[in-house]
C-alpha cells in the first residue's frame, strides 16, 4: 500500500497536496449578505441541451436508473450511494425535457431545498453539487420562469460559498464546473461582487480552457462522456455571455468546432459515444442533443466524419470508417500524469460497429465509489486489449486512482494495399517479472479486421479479450478455432484464429450508470507470445 501511494501521489501538483490539505482544514463562514441586484440581459437566451427527465413526481427522482423518495430519504441520506445524492442536489430536471411542465413542482423543490439545506451544511454544499446547481437555476430563471427573492438570496449565498471552496486540489472538469458557475452567477448578477465573481471564473477559464482542450478537440481526461460535459459547459458560457451583452473570447468558436469533430469521431454509428475511460450513457446531454444546441447558439454545421483514417492525435484514438465498419482504438495514455481519475486500464483497447450495431464493446462503467465491481469495470479484462499474468496493464486502484501507468510506445499508421494498419505497444506490465511488452496491430479491409497480439518477455499466460455486445449471440466451433455472431438469426460477424487458442466466457456490459447486462468475451490464449484473430463481415 505505501508503494501505491508513492506511486499516485508522485505525479500530483503541489496545489493539489496543499489544496486538499487547506479543503479540510479551512470551513468558511456562510457570509448572507443581500443579494447583488440583477443583471438587464442584452441579448437572448437559448434554449440549451435537454437532458432525460429525472423527477418523476413531486417527491420522485430517478437518477443512474436508480428511484427514490425525497420524503423518505431526504436530501442526504447515507444509505443511498454518494453519487446519487449528488445528482438529486444538481436540480438537473429544471433544464430537463418536458420541463415545463413541471414548473409547480420545480418551485416547491427549489423552495424546500432552501427550507432543509442550511448553507454549508450538507453533501449538496459541496462544491462540485453547488455548481452544477447555480448553473442550474440560473438557467431555469433565463428561461422566463419566477425566481423569488428567498431563491435570489440563496443563490448569492451559495456563489459566495463556492468562491472561497473552489477545488484546486481536484482541478480538471471539477474546477471547470466551478469557473463555469462563477460566471454564470455574474452574469446574472450586477454590481462590484457580481464582476468579481465573473471576472474570478473568467481568470481560471482562461488557464483551464487552454489546458483542459487539447489541440485535436479532445478533454485531455479521455472520456468521451466527460468530453461531452465540457462541450456543455463550453456552449452553455457561450450562451450566458451573449444574453448578459460578455464579449466571447475570439478562441473559442474554434475550440468549440474541434470539440463537436472529436466527438463525432468518438461516437458510434448509432450515435452515441465509445466505452473509454470512465463513459456511459445517459450522463451527459446526447451527442445529437448537443450538436442541435450548438446550431440554435449559430455555429456553422459540422463536417460529417470521413470514411478512412482519423487521428486524433494529442488525445491518442483512430478512428477508422469505411461503408460498413467503425473501429475505435485507444493509443491513448491513461490520461494526464497529475489527474487519470477517471482512467481505466484500457490501453490498446478497441471498439467496432458493423453495419451500424456495435459489435465488439468495451463493458463501460455503472457505477463509482470504491468497491470490488468499481475495481474490476476499471481493470484491463473488462476491455478489448491483453491481460497478462491476470494484472492490470495500469494499477487501477480505489475509486478514482492510478499509481504506476501503462505509456504507449511506437505508434505507426500506414496505408497498405487493403487499407489503414495501426501498431503500437504499451510498458504496463514492464513491472511485472520478465518485463513483458504487448504490441498489437489492427489490419483495417474492406470485409474486415484483423488483430495481432505479441507480448515479448517472460510471462505465465497472456489472453486477449473481445467482448461482443449483449444483443449478439457468439457461437464457437468445436475446434475453438473458428467462430460466429449472431443477431436475431442474422450472422453479423464471423471470427478465424490464425494463431492462438479460444474460449468463451461470460462477460457484462455496462450502458449506463445503475445497468448491467450479460454479454459474452472471446479469450484468445496467446501461445508462444503470439495470437491472430480475422474478423470477417458479409457484404449484405
Amino acid at each position: 500500500m505505501p508503494r501505491l501511494y508513492w506511486e499516485t501521489l508522485r505525479h500530483l501538483r503541489p496545489v493539489q497536496i496543499y489544496g486538499r490539505a487547506w479543503s479540510r482544514a479551512i470551513r468558511p463562514q456562510p457570509n448572507l449578505c443581500p443579494a447583488p441586484p440583477l443583471r438587464a440581459h442584452q441579448g437572448p437566451w437559448v434554449t440549451p441541451a435537454r437532458r432525460r427527465r429525472s423527477l418523476t413526481g413531486s417527491e420522485e427522482f430517478c437518477f443512474l436508473n436508480e428511484a427514490h423518495s425525497l420524503s423518505h430519504h431526504g436530501w442526504d441520506d447515507p444509505a443511498l450511494s454518494k453519487l446519487w445524492r449528488y445528482n438529486l442536489h444538481y436540480f438537473d430536471d429544471l433544464n430537463a425535457e418536458g420541463a415545463a411542465w413541471r414548473e409547480p413542482w420545480h418551485k416547491a423543490l427549489i423552495a424546500r431545498w432552501i427550507a432543509e439545506n442550511p448553507p454549508g451544511a450538507g453533501s449538496g454544499w459541496e462544491p462540485y453539487p453547488t455548481s452544477l446547481r447555480i448553473v442550474n437555476w440560473i438557467k431555469w430563471a433565463l428561461a422566463g420562469n419566477a425566481f423569488g427573492g428567498e431563491a435570489l438570496h440563496s443563490l448569492a449565498i451559495q456563489t459566495r460559498w463556492l468562491v472561497r471552496r473552489l477545488e484546486h486540489h481536484l482541478l480538471g472538469n471539477h474546477l471547470l464546473a466551478n469557473a463555469k458557475a462563477l460566471v454564470f452567477a455574474g452574469s446574472f448578477f450586477s454590481g462590484r461582487e457580481a464582476e468579481g465573481w465573473r471576472q474570478l471564473g473568467f481568470r481560471l477559464l482562461e488557464r483551464e480552457v487552454d489546458e483542459q482542450i487539447l489541440a485535436d478537440g479532445g478533454h485531455f481526461e479521455l472520456s468521451t462522456m466527460y468530453h461531452a460535459l465540457a462541450l456543455e459547459d463550453m456552449l452553455d458560457l457561450v450562451n450566458v455571455m451573449r444574453s448578459s451583452g460578455a464579449t466571447v473570447p475570439p478562441a473559442w468558436g474554434a475550440k468549440i468546432a474541434a470539440m463537436r469533430g472529436w466527438l463525432a469521431c468518438m461516437c458510434h454509428p448509432d450515435g452515441e459515444i465509445a466505452f473509454f475511460n470512465d463513459a456511459a450513457i445517459g450522463i451527459a446531454p446526447s451527442p445529437k442533443a448537443l450538436e442541435r444546441y450548438a446550431r440554435r447558439l449559430g455555429f456553422p454545421s459540422r463536417e460529417a466524419v470521413r470514411n478512412g483514417c482519423t487521428w486524433l492525435r494529442d488525445s491518442g484514438y483512430i478512428r477508422l470508417q469505411d461503408s460498413r465498419a467503425v473501429a475505435l482504438i485507444d493509443v491513448a495514455r491513461v490520461g494526464p500524469d497529475h489527474l487519470p481519475g477517471h482512467a481505466h486500464a484500457d490501453t490498446l483497447s478497441f471498439e467496432l460497429s458493423v453495419r451500424g450495431q456495435r459489435v465488439i464493446v468495451n463493458s463501460g462503467t455503472s457505477l463509482y465509489g470504491s468497491g470490488l465491481e468499481r475495481q474490476r469495470q476499471r481493470g484491463t479484462a473488462a476491455h478489448n486489449t491483453v491481460v497478462i499474468d491476470g494484472q492490470d496493464s495500469s494499477e487501477v486502484w480505489s475509486g478514482f486512482r492510478v499509481a504506476r501507468r501503462a505509456r504507449p510506445h511506437g505508434l505507426s499508421v500506414t496505408q497498405a494495399v487493403g487499407g489503414p494498419v495501426v501498431a503500437c505497444g504499451h510498458d504496463g506490465y514492464a513491472r511485472l517479472p520478465g518485463r513483458p511488452y504487448h504490441h498489437r496491430t489492427w489490419i483495417f479491409a474492406e470485409d474486415g479486421l484483423t488483430v495481432r497480439d505479441a507480448v515479448r518477455g517472460s510471462h505465465a499466460v497472456a489472453e486477449a479479450l473481445f467482448h461482443f455486445h449483449p444483443d449478439h449471440t457468439a457461437i464457437l466451433s468445436e475446434d475453438g478455432r473458428s467462430g460466429r455472431l449472431i443477431l436475431a438469426s442474422t450472422e453479423v460477424l464471423r471470427w478465424r484464429l490464425a494463431c492462438g487458442e479460444a474460449r468463451l466466457q461470460p462477460s457484462s456490459w455496462h450502458s449506463e450508470f445503475g445497468l448491467s447486462q450479460p454479454s459474452q468475451c472471446l479469450a484468445v490464449r496467446l501461445n508462444e507470445g503470439k495470437s491472430a484473430v480475422e474478423f470477417r463481415w458479409s457484404a449484405a
